[in-house]
C-alpha cells in the first residue's frame, strides 16, 4: 500500500496532520512519499484562491478553526506565526533533494521538522542559517544537503509534480492520495485511516 502525500510546507494544516499521517503509515506498513508541490499554480488552476484573496469571513473562520484544532490535537502552534508566509523554495529543494536521493524518510523528517520550527518554534525556515540547524537536527549533512538542495533541477521536478498532482485531481492541503482515492484535509484522516484498513 502506498500514500502520496501532497504537502506545503506553509500549511498549518499540513502541520496539524503530520505526525497523524506518519503513525497510520506506518501502522498499516504503508509507504509514504511527500511532495511539496508548488499550490499557488495548484490553486490558480482549481478554482482555489491564496489566503491574502479570501473573503475576510473565510480568514476569520481559519484562524477560528485553527484555534480548535489545536486544542482538540494538544500541539502548541502559533496561530499567527511570525515568518508565515515564508519563502518555502530552498526547503521544497532540499525536501525533493533528499526524496530523490536518499528516500522518503528523511525528506518526510525534514518537511516536519520545517512545519514545526514555523507553526511552534517562531522561527523561519527560509533564513539559510535557520534551514541548515534543521537539516542538522534531522542527523542530516547540512551543507552537502543545502548545496544538494540548490541545484536547479529540484525545482524543475517541483513543477512537475506540481503538475502531477492537478492531473490528478489535487487542488489543497494536504492531500493524501491512496491510488484513485483523495482526502484533502487532516481532518480527513479518519477516512484515510479506513482506506487504508481495507488493504
Amino acid at each position: 500500500m502506498h500514500i502520496d502525500y501532497y504537502a506545503s510546507l506553509n500549511s498549518p494544516w499540513t502541520h496539524l496532520g503530520a505526525a497523524r499521517i506518519e503513525a497510520l503509515a506506518a501502522q498499516h506498513g504503508a509507504t509514504l512519499r511527500i511532495y511539496p508541490v508548488d499550490f499557488g499554480t495548484i490553486f490558480a488552476n482549481s478554482g482555489g484562491l491564496p489566503l491574502p484573496k479570501r473573503s475576510v469571513q473565510r480568514q476569520a473562520y481559519r484562524l477560528q478553526e485553527l484555534a480548535r484544532w489545536r486544542e482538540a490535537l494538544g500541539i502548541p502552534i502559533t496561530i499567527k506565526p511570525q515568518h508565515f508566509p515564508h519563502n518555502e523554495l530552498p526547503g521544497c529543494g532540499c525536501v525533493i533533494a533528499l526524496r530523490e536521493t536518499m528516500g522518503d524518510a528523511p525528506a518526510i523528517r525534514l518537511a516536519h521538522r520545517i512545519l514545526k520550527a514555523l507553526w511552534e518554534e517562531e522561527k523561519n525556515p527560509a533564513d539559510p542559517d535557520t534551514l541548515a540547524a534543521l537539516i542538522g537536527e534531522c542527523g542530516l549533512d547540512a551543507p552537502a544537503v543545502m548545496a544538494l538542495g540548490a541545484e536547479p533541477r529540484w525545482q524543475e521536478r517541483r513543477l512537475a509534480d506540481t503538475q502531477a498532482a492537478l492531473d490528478r485531481g489535487v487542488f489543497g492541503a494536504p492531500c493524501y492520495v491512496i491510488g484513485e482515492d483523495i482526502f484533502w484535509g487532516q481532518d480527513r484522516l479518519d477516512f484515510v485511516a479506513r482506506r487504508l484498513a481495507r488493504g
